[in-house]
Order: C-alpha cells, then sequence, then structure tokens
C-alpha cells in the first residue's frame, strides 16, 4: 500500500510513540510484506529468524523489535511489537469508512456497466466499462475491476487475508489494506471469494475464468487466459503464470509458483511449486503418467502377494 503523500521517517515514528534510526526526513512512501516491498516501503519483523531477510530486502524502512546495525541507505523504526505497530499504520492510512448505501458514492462505475439487485459497492471501488455484476455480490473497499467483466451471484471481492499472530491471549488479526485487481474480461462464477491482499494487491489478469466457489488467497497473482475449475482453493502469495488450468477441488498451498500452461487434474493436492508445460495428479502433486503408474502398481499389491506366499 502507498500513502496518499509521502511521509517522513519522523512523522511515521511520531504516529507508533517510538524511536527511530536514521536521518528524520528520511521519505517513507508505503508499507507491504516482504515479498512486495519496494524501496521506500516500510517492512515489519518480529522474530530473530527473519531479521537478515527483511534487512537485505528491496524495504527501506525496517519495523524492528530489536536495535541492530542499520544497512546503509536504510532507516530501522525500533518498536516493541511490530505486528501491532504494522496494523496501526494500516488503521491510520485506511481506516474503515462505513457506508451508508449500496453503492458508495466514491465509487466509480463505467459507461455500460450493469449492476443488479442487492449487490454492494464499497469505497472507492473502480469498475470498467460493459462489465455485468449479478445480484448479491458484495465488492469491498478499493477494488478496482477492468472493462467486459462478469462476476456472478453471491461472489466476494476484497474480503480479508487469513493473517493471524498466535499471542498467549490468542489470535492477533494482521489488519489488511490491499486490493483486490481484476483485468478485462474475466469471468468469475457464483459464490467465489477472492480475498485482498495484506498491504498489495491479489491480482486476477486478463481473460482468465473461475467457476463456482473457487476460493482465491490473499496477494495471490493468477496470469492470463487460465482456466480454475469449482471448489478449488488457491492460499495466499501463489504466482499462477499464463494459461494455467486447475480442474475440481485442486489445493495450491501458500507461497506455490504454477509454471506457465501447466494443467493440474481434480482432487491434486500442489505442496510445493511447479514447473510449466506439464499435467499433474495427486497429492502431493507429481507429473501424472508417473503417478497413474504407481497407483496401478499399488493395486497389483494383492495379487503379488499371494504370488509370494505360494513360493
Amino acid at each position: 500500500m502507498k500513502f496518499p503523500q509521502t511521509q517522513t521517517l519522523e512523522q511515521i515514528a511520531a504516529l507508533l510513540e517510538i524511536e527511530f534510526v536514521g536521518s528524520p526526513d528520511f521519505p517513507v512512501s508505503g508499507m507491504n510484506e516482504i515479498h512486495v516491498v519496494e524501496p521506500g516501503d516500510i517492512v515489519f519483523v518480529d522474530h530473530p529468524k527473519y531479521y537478515d531477510k527483511a534487512l537485505n530486502s528491496r524495504a527501506t524502512v525496517i519495523l524492528i523489535n530489536k536495535k541492530v546495525e542499520c544497512p546503509e541507505g536504510k532507516a530501522l523504526l525500533l518498536s516493541e511489537d511490530p505486528f501491532r505497530d504494522f496494523n496501526k499504520l494500516t488503521r491510520h492510512f485506511r481506516p474503515f469508512v462505513s457506508s451508508s448505501s449500496s453503492i458508495s458514492a466514491s465509487a466509480r462505475i463505467g459507461k455500460s456497466t450493469v449492476v443488479q439487485p442487492n449487490v454492494f459497492i464499497g469505497n472507492h471501488v473502480t469498475i470498467g466499462e460493459g462489465c455485468l455484476i449479478h445480484p448479491n455480490v458484495t465488492i469491498y473497499d478499493h477494488c478496482v475491476i477492468g472493462n467486459h467483466v462478469q462476476i456472478h451471484a453471491g461472489t466476494v471481492l476484497g474480503s480479508d487475508a487469513f493473517y493471524y499472530k498466535n499471542r498467549p491471549e490468542g489470535f492477533d488479526k494482521l489488519l489488511s489494506c490491499g486490493r483486490v485487481v481484476i483485468e478485462d474480461h474475466v469471468e468469475i462464477g457464483a459464490l467465489c471469494t477472492v480475498d485482498k491482499g495484506v498491504t498489495g494487491d491479489t491480482t486476477i489478469k486478463e481473460g482468465s475464468k473461475l467457476d463456482n466457489q473457487v476460493h482465491v488467497g490473499h496477494d495471490t497473482v493468477i496470469g492470463r487466459k487460465c482456466l480454475i475449475a469449482s471448489q478449488t482453493g488457491i492460499a495466499g502469495c501463489v504466482v499462477i503464470e499464463d494459461e494455467v488450468t486447475l480442474w475440481g477441488q485442486v489445493g495450491v498451498t501458500s507461497a506455490a509458483t504454477i509454471g506457465k500452461k501447466a494443467v493440474v487434474l481434480a482432487q491434486t493436492g500442489v505442496a510445493k511449486s511447479l514447473a510449466g508445460g506439464k499435467t499433474y495428479f495427486g497429492s502431493p502433486a507429481e507429473e501424472a503418467r508417473d503417478k497413474l503408474k504407481q497407483l496401478a502398481n499399488v493395486k497389483r499389491i494383492p495379487e503379488i502377494l499371494k504370488q509370494i506366499n505360494k513360493q
């Protein structure tokens, strides 16, 4: 997420009521998770295991719970609880704003777009031209929808990321301030959920088609001309490259990449990244031809045991 205006390190530290290391006028332009940070962004880290990764990331401001040597060209924000203070920044720069009508006055809807009854469109949503939004669709704040997009009944765009910190008193939720971005000529089936990014964008690119009851997790990127069948569940931070097909009830683990033109057969569990241009099956996923041979051999085990016992 980018701030409406560039802040200074001193301003951010004052907002959080914490100390900082660096020039008071060091520029701070936004906040993001480690995998999508850019220069000018704040990233938070609260475990020694990830200090080096955060300090050596593209982020130039590190919200951290220990005073460490500051890399050249960067700055530190010293916090007792970086998770809590990251949430505090989200509340300040992207507060929840209640809408008193089903379509916010700040939403922008393009020419020839049809919005059917009982659709909710939140604050600062942008919808392009020639779209069809079927009944009972919910589009949360800041979503961006391109031209000639069709969204079927009951779908939710922009729900919160499933992201929690386990504290002794219970789970503490990391607030989501990202967006959902749907490009041109996408069709999304009925009763789908697409979570917004924690700080960045969850993106479905041009020409992709989602069947009914598909879940897309936070910060995931689905490429161009992908086909995703019913009851598929895609975790957060997944990258699905162009022209991938996922058949029904596929499950994809967090941070996996599925390469261009891969085909994943029904009920497959994707536990790691998969190369493009191949067909996969099983849980964990393997090349379909190899997996089917394995299953055929498993079926032969009783026969083989009988032969062994006869000897």
